[in-house]
């Protein structure tokens, strides 16, 4: 299993960072976690291939995390001859039909009527779905919006799991608990912390109880880009810990 870091930024501006979006690469399945705004041109920058993602699974509805699935889709549909068939599975929390009804009122009828299957999954809290027969996808509550879920992805012994949006929780940390990688958002600065997101020290706290093999950190704000991320993260977590770049890749 491989994890490439497409978009580790947020809705702040970067000159080097776009917004979410993390491919995980397992056998056939290539499955993209989150699509926000920039992700579908960082994936042209990068070299990967947009045509062969199989699935899609969005942690929560904020714009960072899902604005460029229309434009994914649209790719798929009229950015290559010939135009896409195999199937899509578009996964995302309760609610997700909603939005993408509501994204083809806004942009046509092509975000749902795509010119090939696109299979819609609206997964509850607590749920797994098998995303092939070694591939299996499992979600859980965080407290970010209503209905905001982290992922973890399992293949084998092999465990990501990956927390979209959250603030310190600690169900959602003994969840995780062992996992192989961590990919957690680490979004701002102590001086500009808020409730809803995690700071490096935060970081570090959630991690001293998930004590996962390896730590990504991903989700940067701009003004976390002057701190020293791994020194504060290291005041409650001492093993291993990188902050993601787009385009960051490891092996499971």
């Amino acid at each position: 299993m491989k994890l490439t870091t497409v978009g580790t930024g947020t809705g702040a501006p970067s000159a080097t960072r776009v917004c979410a979006g993390h491919l995980v690469e397992s056998g056939s399945v290539h499955l993209l976690l989150d699509c926000g705004n920039g992700v579908l041109h960082r994936m042209a920058e990068l070299g990967i291939r947009w045509n062969d993602i199989t699935h899609v699974a969005i942690t929560h509805f904020h714009a960072d995390h899902i604005a460029d699935l229309p434009m994914l889709i649209f790719a798929w549909r009229w950015g290559q001859l010939p135009p896409r068939t195999a199937p899509v599975t578009l996964i995302g929390p309760p609610g997700f039909l909603t939005v993408l009804q509501n994204l083809g009122a806004a942009f046509g009828s092509w975000v749902l009527d795509a010119g090939f299957p696109l299979l819609i999954r609206e997964l509850e809290p607590g749920s797994q779905l098998a995303l092939d027969e070694h591939l299996l996808l499992a979600n859980f509550a965080v407290p970010h919006t209503a209905t905001s879920v982290a992922y973890s992805v399992r293949t084998g012994d092999k465990r990501l799991v990956y927390t979209g949006d959250t603030p310190f929780d600690l169900p959602f940390a003994e969840w995780a608990h062992g996992c192989d990688v961590l990919l957690t958002e680490c979004s701002l600065p102590d001086e500009m912390a808020i409730p809803e997101h995690l700071t490096p020290r935060q970081c570090g706290a959630l991690a001293a109880i998930v004590q996962p093999a390896r730590l990504v950190l991903t989700h940067i704000y701009p003004p976390l880009e002057s701190v020293d991320i791994p020194a504060q993260v290291a005041e409650h977590f001492s093993g291993n810990v990188a902050v993601a770049t787009d385009g960051f890749s490891i092996e499971l």
